[in-house]
């Protein structure tokens, strides 16, 4: 506990020490019946909470909560989150020093209480000019594993896995799109629990794991972007993967309509999948059933219902290491296939960003324009006045995100090869001076690019990764890595 500490309740900034600390806290304990354990860098409150009968509450119950005061603790922030309803657990991550490390995660019991939490309390103003941010938590299950030889079948790669590691539950391989007797060098791997895909990981990630004589990727999934219930219910596209490159769409045309003729509305097809937009929700319900895993052109399709992309997050991106699609939408695969995406899913909007590969055609890029009338007073603003949902670019989340830390702008050293075939492949290194001598002295891909721009927008990927891994501080309106560590 810290010897003292800001009391900012009603905005007061009087100190409260350590003893005082502990008092506060034993009077929360003794008033709500809930235990407090502090452990591995964190304090849990609860879990269960008194009374609790059966099993923990499912995926969806938890949300994440940023940019907390450092000297606020439970006393204050539980009766908070009380309001959206009754708490499972609440843990508080800890520094050595007593202070907390700005962040937390709030388990309710029931999927309704968190989403409203999320309404209620993001951007909330927990002290005076502090806001603090709400989103969702997800348990991450899944790992990505990549540089798996392709012509490795699923039962073989999901032995190998039972064998290496503890707790594996299946494996997602998909088929390449130019031969579909092998997979795409990549695959998805199921464990029952968050803690053994994270011992999975650990015993994997060092890069010296071999499995067939091929040094194997490791790293976490993308989760899936879950979509409430009543938005799905509205959807009448079917997205469908799995297709030969040489199927037209009014083969899909025609084959989907097969089973009510005129239901379909039109088709769009890009490499390998496909949406398939309907006049009707239950046509396309139906259609779904009628054809998944059906043969056309000789492969097996997939048929899902799209996930529609929500609007307010439009922009946001996955800062998982390499160039990946809006917050909202789910995988898109790139022309080459070895760029390995780390996202399981569909991609719900047409046409969508590639994982920094160009599409079959020219991606058309989503803006949203106002007019900017004759006498429109304008007003100078710095860029760190706005929130990290003004940026599309890595780039700019990056140069956002030191700023907000107070320090240094980042550093690209820019470097090239050349490729088999001649072309120029470039790939930046990025110096954080504030952290430099720390943990890690630079952030590099492990991806070369064919252009300027793509090469520095990775590398702003990658290091913002390792940067939310790390240092824990990242802005909440960036909520794309939010996993338990």
């Amino acid at each position: 506990m810290n010897e003292e500490n800001t009391d900012g309740t009603n905005g007061c900034s009087k100190v409260r020490t350590g003893t005082q600390n502990e008092a506060a806290l034993l009077a929360l304990m003794e008033k709500t019946g809930y235990n407090m354990v502090q452990e591995n860098g964190q304090r849990k409150f609860g879990g269960p909470p008194p009374g609790w009968e059966g099993p923990p509450p499912p995926r969806g119950c938890e949300v994440f909560v940023g940019k907390i005061p450092r000297d606020m603790y439970e006393d204050e922030l539980v009766p908070v989150f009380e309001r959206a309803g009754k708490i499972y657990e609440f843990r508080l991550m800890m520094e050595f020093s007593g202070e907390n490390r700005g962040y937390a995660f709030v388990m309710y019991t029931t999927k309704e209480e968190a989403q409203l939490a999320i309404r209620i309390l993001n951007n909330y103003e927990i002290r005076p000019g502090k806001f603090i941010g709400v989103c969702v938590s997800l348990d991450n299950c899944r790992l990505f594993i990549g540089a798996i030889p392709k012509e490795k079948k699923k039962e073989e790669i999901l032995d190998e896995m039972k064998k290496v590691t503890e707790g594996v539950v299946d494996v997602i391989v998909y088929p390449s799109a130019t031969d579909k007797t092998k997979n795409r060098g990549f695959a998805f791997v199921e464990y029952e629990s968050h803690r053994a895909a994270a011992m999975a990981r650990r015993k994997l990630i060092p890069g010296t794991f071999q499995l067939w004589g091929h040094t194997i990727q490791v790293d976490w999934a993308d989760p899936e972007k879950e979509v409430d219930e009543e938005t799905m219910q509205r959807v009448k596209v079917l997205y469908v993967r799995n297709l030969m490159i040489s199927t037209a769409e009014e083969t899909i045309k025609v084959e989907f309509s097969k089973f009510k003729p005129g239901a379909v509305e039109r088709v769009k097809k890009l490499r390998d999948y496909a949406f398939v937009h309907f006049f009707n929700r239950e046509d396309a319900v139906a259609a779904m059933s009628v054809m998944n895993g059906k043969c056309i052109d000789g492969a097996r399709i997939e048929v899902t219902l799209a996930k529609p992309v929500i609007k307010e997050n439009t922009g946001r991106q996955h800062l998982n290491g390499q160039i990946s699609p809006n917050s909202e939408n789910l995988i898109v695969f790139a022309n080459k296939e070895e760029s390995y995406p780390k996202t399981l899913g569909k991609p719900p909007t047409l046409p969508a960003r590639l994982n920094g590969q160009h599409s079959p055609g020219p991606p058309e890029i989503e803006r949203c324009t106002y007019p900017l009338f004759p006498g429109t007073k304008l007003t100078p603003i710095s860029m760190y006045s706005l929130k990290s949902s003004h940026f599309n670019s890595a780039v700019m989340h990056l140069d956002y995100y030191c700023n907000k830390n107070n320090w240094a702008p980042p550093e690209y050293y820019l470097y090239s090869t050349t490729s088999q075939d001649g072309k120029v492949l470039l790939i930046y290194k990025i110096v954080i001076p504030a952290i430099a001598n720390g943990s890690q002295s630079y952030f590099m891909p492990d991806k070369l690019c064919t252009t300027l721009e793509d090469a520095k927008e990775l590398a702003a990927q990658f290091t913002l990764l390792h940067l939310d891994r790390e240092h824990s501080l990242f802005s909440l309106d960036l909520c794309r890595r939010i996993r338990r560590k």
